[in-house]
C-alpha cells in the first residue's frame, strides 16, 4: 500500500479508483457481498455540551428539544424487530435526564425482550462506572467518535470544558470493559489538515476499533461554523477505502451525511469499502428535530419505508442487506 500521505493528497484518478476497488475486494473477502443494517433510534436532542459544529449544542436557541419515553423507545424496537432489524442503536446528546438508572432500565428491558439482538449505545462521554453498568445491563457496542486524534485540532472544535484526554480515556475504558467500540471523525471539519487526517488514520491503526464512523462535515445553521465549507464526498470515499485497507475487518458505515450531500452517497460509500447502513427507526414526528446538521435526509419516512428503501438501494448495486446482528469478525 502506498504511503498514507500520498494517498491522502494524490490527484491521480487511476490510483484513487484502484484504491476503491481494492477496498471493496477486501470488504467482500471478509464479509461477502453483504450490508449490515442497524436500526437507529435518536432518543434525545438535549445536550449539555457546546461543540462548535453541532446543531444540538446547548446554546443553540433554534434547536427543538425532545426526549423519547421508555415506551417510545421500546415501540421503536418492536417495529424494528418486525422489520428484520437485529441491532438497535440508541443515540442522543449528552443528556443528564438519561442517567444510569433510566438507561439501565431501558437497556435491560430491550435485552429481555430481544435476546437475539445487539444493543449499541451512542450517548457520549460518561463515567467508567456508567459504562460498566450499561454493559452489565446488556449493551454490546458503543459508538463514540474521537472527532480528531490531534489535541490542538480537538480544542478548536470544542469548548474549553471538554477534554481531548478524557475522550481518549473513554474510548480506552469502553474497550477494556468489553464493548465492541466505534470511533470516528468528520471529514472536512474546520481546521482539518492532511496532518490531522494522518493522525486519525494512525490512531485507527493502533486503537483497532471494531467500528469507524466517518462522514463529511455539514454545517449547521446558527453555530460558530455555520458558514464553513462542507466536507468533500470524494475525500470521504477515499478515506473509507483507506480505512478498509488499514483495518480489513472493521465495520464501516456509509453514513446518512454522505447521502445528504449526494443522492447516491450511501451506495458510493458501500462501493468504496463500507458495509453498514443505519436506517432510522425514530418516531417520524421527531426525525427533523434531531438536527445535528442542516438538510438531513429521510426525516419524513416511516421505519418500513427506510428499511425497504435501503434494501432496494443496496440490491441495485449488487449487495444484500442482511437480517442479523452483523457482528465484528475478529
Amino acid at each position: 500500500m502506498p504511503q498514507l500521505k500520498e494517498l491522502l493528497t494524490t490527484a491521480d484518478e487511476s490510483l484513487i479508483k484502484s484504491l476503491s476497488a481494492q477496498a471493496r475486494e477486501v470488504a467482500d473477502s471478509v464479509y461477502g457481498k453483504k450490508v449490515f443494517i442497524r436500526g437507529l433510534i435518536e432518543i434525545s436532542s438535549h445536550c449539555k455540551n457546546d461543540c462548535l459544529y453541532c446543531g444540538l449544542r446547548r446554546s443553540q436557541k433554534s434547536a427543538v428539544r425532545y426526549r423519547l419515553t421508555d415506551e417510545q423507545i421500546l415501540d421503536c424496537c418492536e417495529k424494528g424487530y418486525r422489520l428484520g432489524f437485529r441491532t438497535f442503536v440508541m443515540q442522543g446528546g449528552e443528556d443528564a435526564w438519561f442517567d444510569d438508572e433510566r438507561m439501565v432500565r431501558i437497556v435491560s428491558e430491550v435485552r429481555r425482550r430481544y435476546p437475539d439482538c445487539a444493543i449499541t449505545l451512542s450517548l457520549g462521554e460518561r463515567s467508567d462506572e456508567s459504562y460498566r453498568r450499561l454493559f452489565d445491563a446488556g449493551a454490546n457496542r458503543y459508538l463514540l467518535r474521537h472527532e480528531t486524534a490531534d489535541k490542538e485540532h480537538y480544542e478548536k472544535l470544542h469548548p474549553a470544558d471538554m477534554s481531548f484526554d478524557n475522550r481518549m480515556h473513554c474510548l480506552e475504558t469502553l474497550k477494556r470493559i468489553g464493548y465492541q467500540v466505534g470511533c470516528g471523525f468528520m471529514v472536512g471539519s474546520p481546521f482539518q489538515t492532511v496532518e490531522t487526517l494522518y493522525k486519525d488514520l494512525q490512531f485507527i491503526r493502533s486503537f483497532q476499533p471494531h467500528m469507524v464512523g466517518i462522514g463529511p462535515f455539514i454545517p449547521a445553521h446558527d453555530t460558530p461554523f455555520a458558514n464553513q465549507p462542507q466536507g468533500s464526498v470524494g475525500t470521504t470515499l477515499r478515506l473509507l477505502s483507506i480505512i478498509r485497507l488499514l483495518h480489513p475487518h472493521v465495520l464501516l458505515p456509509a453514513t446518512t451525511a454522505l447521502g445528504t450531500l449526494h443522492p447516491m452517497g450511501r451506495e458510493r460509500g458501500i462501493l468504496a469499502g463500507a458495509n453498514v447502513v443505519m436506517p432510522n427507526l425514530s418516531p417520524t414526528e421527531h426525525r427533523k428535530d434531531y438536527a445535528i446538521y442542516d438538510n438531513k435526509i429521510c426525516t419524513g419516512d416511516e421505519a418500513a419505508e427506510c428499511r425497504n428503501c435501503t434494501e432496494y438501494r443496496m440490491r441495485a448495486i449488487g449487495y444484500e442487506t442482511v437480517v442479523s446482528r452483523g457482528d465484528y469478525k475478529s
